[in-house]
């Protein structure tokens, strides 16, 4: 086996690995990937996506790659196609994951490394981000069948409900970066700390499609009806024809226990299941129990438990 640099190769080469990923997605977190597929092999191709691939007999078996975002590098994603042939297939991804955290490490002016592999359950492939000097953040995929009405809870009458929109952008960042201050997601993903940064994850989020394509139809923002200022946000994403995915759900801590946040999850879930969507599904810190309690209480189940991890250097 060898590691070599993934820029050596075409999507001819990495499709094959890809299709087999593409299955992964679809069997354990019912997300569609072909959209991030095509987006990889268009990198791929133009030979700007920076990683690595495992090579046996001239075939690629694994991959992983990262992104460069100013002083920080992004861990993008780790594939290893097992298929009952490698003896040990958590030694590849071993190998790939220390290439990619040794570039990383040692590329000039790059002074954090974040990585989140919702494929890989919790711990499989913690230890060498552990030895690297990474801190470890269990999270939780949690989903809702739509199957039946989540309660909405309403405390403050002054809250207004509407879809999200294009000029919401700005305050949007602001209710991100206010709400996430001091809070451990701001540690995993530093973008919540500013508000320069909030835009660039909303921007993100409705532009691009790697949490799957925005979904403006079931997207919502929170207005308090006499300053007619914005409270709290929900951002969800279509990750399969009939599977939502909220990208984003926070209000501003003033604004906290008056049931706001289950009145968009609420808001957010009728509207899917008035388009016969068959499931819901959210992410959140292991740690934030405040969030996991309300989920729960909102009939979601944790359907796999996996790790971020992040380094300051």
């Amino acid at each position: 086996m060898e590691i070599l640099d993934l820029r050596h190769f075409s999507s001819l080469d990495l499709r094959p690995l890809l299709d087999d990923e593409i299955n992964l997605w679809s069997r354990l977190l019912s997300w569609d990937y072909n959209g991030s597929a095509e987006m990889i092999l268009r990198y791929v191709d133009a030979k700007i996506l920076p990683g690595y691939a495992a090579i046996d007999r001239g075939r690629i078996f694994g991959y992983a790659f990262f992104v460069y975002e100013g002083n920080k590098g992004v861990i993008g994603d780790l594939f290893v196609a097992d298929g009952g042939r490698l003896p040990n297939p958590h030694e590849v991804e071993t190998r790939l994951l220390l290439h990619v955290i040794e570039t990383l490490q040692q590329s000039p002016g790059i002074h954090r490394v974040e990585a989140q592999l919702l494929v890989h359950e919790a711990g499989v492939v913690a230890r060498p981000f552990i030895e690297q000097g990474f801190q470890r953040h269990p999270r939780l995929f949690m989903v809702q069948p739509m199957d039946r009405p989540i309660e909405s809870k309403r405390t403050n009458s002054e809250i207004e409900v509407r879809l999200w929109s294009e000029q919401d952008y700005q305050a949007a960042a602001a209710v991100i970066s206010t709400a996430y201050r001091g809070h451990v997601d701001a540690e995993i993903n530093d973008q919540y700390r500013t508000l320069s940064g909030s835009l660039r994850f909303l921007n993100n989020i409705v532009r691009f499609p790697g949490c799957g394509t925005f979904d403006p139809e079931s997207s919502f923002v929170a207005i308090h009806a006499r300053s007619r200022s914005l409270v709290g946000l929900i951002l969800c994403s279509r990750v399969r024809h009939d599977v939502g995915h909220v990208t984003q759900v926070c209000v501003l801590p003033e604004y906290r226990s008056h049931g706001i946040g289950q009145l968009l999850l609420a808001t957010t879930a009728q509207n899917l299941q008035n388009r016969n969507f068959s499931a819901l599904s959210l992410t959140v810190t292991e740690a934030n129990r405040r969030a996991v309690d309300l989920y729960l209480h909102l009939g979601f189940v944790t359907n796999r438990v996996f790790d971020a991890f992040v380094w300051e250097g």
